[in-house]
């Protein structure tokens, strides 16, 4: 078994490679040639939590499991397998792989769901994530101006520094013209108001996987096109969208507008991507990363995901 490092999948998974890996895997989910399932958490009295997640897609399936503690951080581990055989094949350090993927999701989504112009960004949250949702957005968009807003002035400052963008002075004016409003952040409540999101921007929601928590006002969610990388994950953990009481009939799946390949052009209605971050995600990526590397053992072309 191939052991790789944090500083292994940074190396190793540009953004744009990450997309093309989930545009794949998406693609097979809508064939109905992958499988996904959902994340499951072990909660002790401690505070302590163990996740779970795991999926198949193309020649490999794998599983995430990671610890964290509200005091103590976050431990990601994942494992791949070959699913001809169910042969370990690498164990990966997955903190950053949790990252790109994740960016990357936000990523494949705005390059089908964004008009195809110079975009308006405004990142909401300034932390980990947020720095691989913006990279992702400017993978598949051509970027005129970003905006960042988050609580601590501090850290949107270094982030506005470091990314090139204005540091916005409350969230509703970051929002303000913007075509893209991604959200990043830990709030267990909405982010902005209601009144500043355009009736045309496309948001991209990715800091809440807890069913208690939202970062989007239930009336934004109730009005707008809602497209979300798993249904089922959803219905369990997205809280902007359970807690917005919504109808689950108009629900779209990414993986159906992948597999259509069709992208919005002239639909320019409010709408609302809902990331909660999945295992077949992190399949995708970590099969791209393990082929990627002349280390490995001569792997089966059949099994290959390119």
């Amino acid at each position: 078994m191939i052991q790789f490092t944090e500083n292994d999948v940074v190396r190793l998974l540009p953004m744009t490679a990450a997309i093309e890996s989930l545009r794949r895997a998406f693609t097979a989910y809508g064939n109905g040639e992958a499988q996904n399932q959902p994340r499951r958490r072990l909660i002790l009295p401690t505070g302590a939590v163990l996740h779970s997640m795991a999926a198949a897609f193309g020649g490999y399936f794998g599983t995430k499991i990671y610890s964290t503690h509200p005091k103590h951080g976050a431990h990601f581990t994942f494992l791949l397998y070959d699913a001809a055989t169910a042969r370990p094949l690498a164990q990966l350090e997955a903190n950053h792989l949790g990252q790109i993927r994740t960016g990357a999701a936000s990523g494949l989504a705005a390059d089908l769901l964004a008009p195809e112009k110079p975009l308006n960004v405004t990142v909401i949250g300034s932390g980990f994530q947020a720095r691989t949702q913006l990279e992702a957005v400017k993978t598949v968009r051509t970027v005129s101006r970003v905006r960042v807003w988050s609580r601590s002035q501090t850290r949107r400052e270094a982030f506005a520094a470091a990314t090139g963008s204005d540091v916005a002075t409350s969230a509703e004016q970051a929002c303000e013209g913007a075509d893209v409003i991604i959200t990043a952040t830990h709030s267990k409540d909405p982010v902005v108001r209601a009144d500043a999101i355009s009736q045309n921007a496309l948001i991209l929601a990715m800091g809440s996987n807890i069913a208690n928590r939202h970062e989007v006002p239930a009336e934004v969610v109730e009005r707008a096109r809602i497209v979300v990388d798993d249904v089922e994950q959803c219905r369990i953990e997205a809280g902007d969208l359970l807690l917005a009481n919504i109808d689950w009939n108009v629900v779209e799946p990414l993986s159906e507008i992948v597999k259509a390949n069709t992208k919005a052009g002239g639909d320019r209605r409010l709408t609302l991507f809902k990331s909660v971050g999945i295992a077949l995600e992190d399949v995708a990526v970590a099969a791209y990363i393990y082929e990627a590397t002349p280390a490995r053992s001569s792997a089966d072309p059949s099994r290959a995901t390119r």
